[in-house]
């Protein structure tokens, strides 16, 4: 094979590996179905599985943010840290070690965007700045109007529960108590534990 061959050859190889590169990246890159407005997550714990629909009409900036931790696996392992019957049941931010997972950051507060926070809906957690909800969330386990927005800013819901309502009726009825370790009331004795949230097929 004289030089000018060698040097073609060369060239499409090289050519043909960086396609392959640039194709791998772009399968890599995980679906976050930005233009699907109600888009469906699986929680599956170790006491069974809940289906959630997401609001993406309504809590746009929130659904992006929930999504992004899901596509990227942040949910896998973390536990119900805190559970009240009648009231929530919050997790997404601490494992099975009770060490808090890492954090992105803040996003701006939707609580007014009409959903409200009744009973076997989803909401962001946070802490007393409006705008400090990060990765945490809770379900609502009864109709709890006082942290829907009012003279001050509310708790943002972004999606109701489609499947598995007895689930969370039974992580509501778990014992809890203080953890020492966690330094919090509220805990589960028996941890409940997020396998895996999983971003459902489009329908």
């Amino acid at each position: 094979m004289n030089l000018y061959l060698k040097s073609v050859a060369h060239s499409l190889i090289s050519s043909i590996v960086v396609l392959f590169m640039l194709v791998s990246t772009v399968q890599a890159k995980p679906d976050t179905q930005d233009s699907n407005l109600y888009p469906m997550v699986k929680i599956s714990t170790n006491m069974g599985d809940i289906v959630v629909e997401l609001n993406r009409r309504k809590a746009p900036i929130t659904v992006a943010n929930f999504i992004d931790y899901v596509v990227k696996d942040e949910y896998d392992g973390v536990i119900f840290h805190r559970v009240i019957d009648g009231f929530v049941a919050q997790a997404g931010g601490y494992d099975t070690n009770y060490e808090e997972k890492p954090t992105g950051k803040p996003i701006f507060n939707e609580s007014g965007n009409g959903l409200s926070n009744d009973r076997m809906t989803i909401a962001m957690a946070r802490q007393n700045d409006p705008h400090s909800a990060i990765r945490q969330f809770y379900f609502n386990l009864a109709d709890n109007k006082n942290l829907n927005p009012g003279r001050n800013w509310g708790y943002s819901v972004f999606g109701y529960v489609v499947e598995g309502e007895a689930v969370l009726d039974a992580i509501a009825q778990v014992e809890t108590n203080y953890n020492e370790t966690f330094g919090s009331a509220d805990v589960p004795v028996k941890q409940i534990v997020i396998n895996d949230i999983s971003l459902l097929p489009r329908p």
